[in-house]
C-alpha cells in the first residue's frame, strides 16, 4: 500500500479548512494554482473516494447541499482560479447552517456508497440486527393470531379436546375439500342431503381422521356424528377396490345400522362404494366367505350377526383387510352382562388384523371405563367432546311430571291426548311388558298407535318403523331399543312413560326430539318410587337451562351399589291396565251359556 493509498482511507469522511490550510490545499492540488498546472495526475482524483470531473472543487463537492448560493459562489470560484471573500455576514450565516449540518450528520450519518471507510466490499450485504429482530416476532405475532383464531372458534362451538398435534377445526365443507382434496362428488352429495355447514363434531372429527388419528368423539344427540365419521372413510377409500371390506363400522341395534347404511348409500352417490349390511346369516355365508371375489368395500353390521360370521368354521369372512374400524354407540357396545357387548367387540377387535387398521368411537355419552380403555389401547388418542359431558341437548324443553301412582301415569296420558298433541310422539317405557299393556289401553284412544319391541321380527320392526316415518302412525311406543343413534325426522314430543334408571338413559331417550337444531319437548313422569333416581335426572334437567324445582337438586345421591343394581333391575312395577282384574280371572266349573231370546 503506497502513502496516496494510506492517505486516502485515513482521510476519508474528513473536511479540510480551506481557509485556514489555503497554502497547504494549494500545495497539495486540492484546490487549483494561479499557474493552472493540469499535467498533474492527482489533479482529477479526490481523496474522499470518489473520482470529480476536472471542473469540479472540493469545496462544492462538500458544500453542495448547503444551498444553492453556496454552490454557485464556489463555482465562480472554481472559474477564476481564487478564492473570492465573502462578506462577514453571509460567512456568520454559513457557518451557522453548517454546525446544524454537522450535529444532524453526528446524529444520524449518511449510508451513502463510497463516502466513509469502508472495511468490508461494498457487494457485501451486511444484516441488519434490528430489522431480523422485527421478523422474528412477526413471525410469532402471525403464529400467535393463527392460533388464537382456532380458540375462538372452538370456543364458540363448544369443542373440547385433548390430544398432541391436532389439526384446526374446518369450518366450511369448501375448506375442507380444499385442504383435504375431498371428491366433488361426496360435497355435491352432502349438500344435497341439506348440510349447509359442518356441525361442530364434524368440524374437529373430520379433520383428525382425514389425519388417520384415531378418536374417542363425544357430542350431543341429533349434533351429526354418523356424518362425522362416514365423510372421512370414503375420502380415505377413494375408491372402489376388490380387497374385501376396508372399512367397519359397528351399531348396537339393527335399526341403527340400516340408518347408518342408508346414510353411506346417499353420500357415496356416483362414487360407486360398494356398502353392505348383514341382514341374515346363511346368506352372508355365501355372499362373503373366503372364496367370493371380494367385490365389497364397507360393512355396516351390529355385533351379534359379525360374530356368528368369525365363528363359522372357516371363518364365513375376512376382516384382515379392514383400515378402519368405527364403533357407533360405544359406551353401550362397551357395557358387560347381557345388555352389552363387550365380549362380542373383543373378538371382533382381534380379527381385524391389518397393520394400517384405525379405530374410532363416538358416542352421545361419556363412559369413564371406555376412555381408560381407549388411552390403554389406542395409538396416539385424541378425545373430543363437544359442550359438558353427558349433557342433554339444550334445544328440548324438558318437564318433570308427578303422577301419584303409576295409575296416575295412564291418567296422565289421557289428559296429553285430550289436550291435543303434535305428531310424531314417542313414548318409552322399560320392558317389553308393559309396552304391550300400554298398547293394548291406547289402541281404543282413537289415536294411530303401535309398539316396537325386540320381540317382533325383523319385517314387522321395519314395517313399523317406516309407517312411523311415513306418518301413518302417530304415537309409537317402544323400549330402550329405539333410544340410540335412531333418527326420526320431526319428533315433536318424547313422553317417559317409566322413569329411566340413569342420566346416560334419560339423555339417549329425550335425544330423538330437538335434532339438527330443531325445538323439540320431553315429559317425564315419576312417582314416589321413583324418589332415588330423581336427584341425577333433576341435574341434568337443570344443566340444560330448564326450571327444576330446587328440593330435587338438594335429594340425596343414591349409593353405587344399588344404582348398579337398578341399572340391571328395574323397579318392579304394577301392570298397566283399566280392566278389572276379575274379568281376566278363570273361575272353576263350566261357563253357562246365555242365549237370547229371539222374541225378546
Amino acid at each position: 500500500m503506497d502513502a496516496f493509498d494510506l492517505f486516502r482511507k485515513l482521510g476519508s469522511g474528513a473536511k479540510f479548512d480551506l481557509k485556514r490550510f489555503a497554502k497547504d490545499a494549494e500545495r497539495f492540488k486540492v484546490v487549483k494554482s494561479q499557474s493552472k498546472d493540469s499535467s498533474n495526475q492527482l489533479a482529477g482524483v479526490s481523496f474522499f473516494g470518489k473520482e470529480t470531473q476536472e471542473n469540479t472543487s472540493l469545496e462544492s463537492r462538500l458544500s453542495e447541499d448547503d444551498g444553492e448560493e453556496e454552490k454557485e459562489g464556489s463555482d465562480e470560484e472554481q472559474a477564476s482560479g481564487k478564492r473570492i471573500k465573502m462578506d462577514e455576514p453571509v460567512k456568520t450565516a454559513l457557518k451557522k447552517k453548517k454546525g446544524a449540518k454537522k450535529k444532524s450528520e453526528d446524529a444520524e450519518p449518511e449510508k451513502s456508497e463510497g463516502e466513509g471507510i469502508q472495511w468490508m466490499s461494498s457487494q457485501d450485504k451486511v444484516k441488519d440486527p434490528k430489522k431480523e429482530s422485527k421478523d422474528k416476532p412477526s413471525l410469532k405475532r402471525l403464529k400467535q393470531l393463527h392460533q388464537e383464531k382456532v380458540n375462538r372458534i372452538r370456543h364458540q362451538n363448544r369443542i373440547n379436546v385433548h390430544g398432541t398435534d391436532i389439526p384446526d377445526p374446518v369450518s366450511t365443507f369448501e375448506e375442507l375439500q380444499q385442504e383435504y382434496d375431498l371428491d366433488p362428488r361426496i360435497i355435491q352429495s352432502i349438500k344435497a342431503a341439506g348440510f349447509q355447514t359442518p356441525t361442530p363434531i364434524q368440524m374437529q372429527a373430520v379433520p383428525l381422521m382425514m389425519h388417520k388419528r384415531e378418536i374417542l368423539a363425544s357430542a350431543p344427540t341429533g349434533s351429526g356424528k354418523t356424518m362425522a365419521f362416514c365423510l372421512p372413510l370414503l375420502a380415505h377409500l377413494r375408491q372402489p377396490l376388490n380387497k374385501g371390506f376396508r372399512a367397519l363400522i359397528i351399531s348396537p341395534t339393527r335399526e341403527l345400522a340400516t340408518q347408518t347404511h342408508r346414510e353411506l348409500l346417499k353420500l357415496s352417490e356416483g362414487v360407486g362404494f360398494r356398502v353392505h349390511m348383514i341382514n341374515k346369516g346363511v346368506e352372508a355365508v355365501k355372499k362373503y366367505g373366503p372364496k367370493t371375489a371380494k367385490k365389497f368395500d364397507i360393512l355396516v353390521t351390529t355385533p351379534n350377526r359379525l360374530i356368528y360370521l368369525l365363528n363359522q368354521d372357516p371363518p364365513a369372512i375376512n376382516l384382515s383387510s379392514v383400515e378402519w374400524l368405527v364403533v357407533d354407540e360405544s359406551d353401550k357396545l362397551f357395557e358387560d352382562g347381557k345388555t352389552g357387548f363387550r365380549e362380542q367387540l373383543a373378538t371382533i377387535f382381534l380379527a381385524c388384523t391389518s397393520p394400517k387398521i384405525r379405530r374410532v368411537l363416538f358416542s352421545a355419552t361419556f363412559a369413564t371405563d371406555v376412555e381408560q380403555w381407549c388411552k390403554l389401547n389406542l395409538d396416539n388418542l385424541v378425545c373430543v367432546n363437544i359442550g359438558p359431558r353427558n349433557s342433554a341437548a339444550e334445544t328440548v324443553e324438558q318437564q318433570l311430571l308427578f303422577v301419584g301412582s303409576e295409575n296416575g301415569k295412564l291418567l296422565a296420558m289421557r289428559n296429553l291426548i285430550k289436550q291435543g298433541f303434535l305428531p310424531p310422539v314417542l313414548v318409552f317405557v322399560q320392558s317389553i311388558d308393559r309396552a304391550r299393556e300400554l298398547f293394548h289401553e291406547l289402541v281404543y284412544e282413537g289415536i294411530n298407535v303401535d309398539v316396537i319391541h325386540a320381540d317382533r321380527t325383523q319385517q314387522q320392526r321395519d314395517n313399523v318403523v317406516s309407517s312411523f316415518r311415513s306418518g301413518k302412525i302417530w304415537v309409537l311406543i317402544c323400549t330402550a331399543l329405539l333410544a340410540r343413534g335412531i333418527d326420526f325426522k320431526g319428533i315433536n314430543l318424547v313422553i317417559n312413560y317409566d322413569f329411566p334408571t340413569t342420566a346416560v338413559e334419560y339423555i339417549h331417550r329425550i335425544g330423538r326430539t330437538g335434532r339438527a337444531g330443531n325445538k323439540g319437548k320431553a315429559i317425564t313422569f315419576f312417582t314416589e318410587d321413583d324418589k332415588p333416581l330423581l336427584h341425577s335426572i333433576a341435574t341434568v334437567i337443570k344443566k340444560a337451562g330448564c326450571p327444576v324445582p330446587d328440593y330435587m337438586i338438594g335429594l340425596k345421591k343414591i349409593k353405587s351399589k344399588l344404582k348398579r343394581q337398578l341399572v340391571t333391575k328395574p323397579p318392579r312395577r304394577s301392570t298397566i291396565r283399566t280392566t278389572p282384574r276379575i274379568l281376566f280371572e278363570k273361575k272353576p266349573g263350566k261357563r253357562k251359556r246365555f242365549v237370547l231370546d229371539p222374541s225378546v
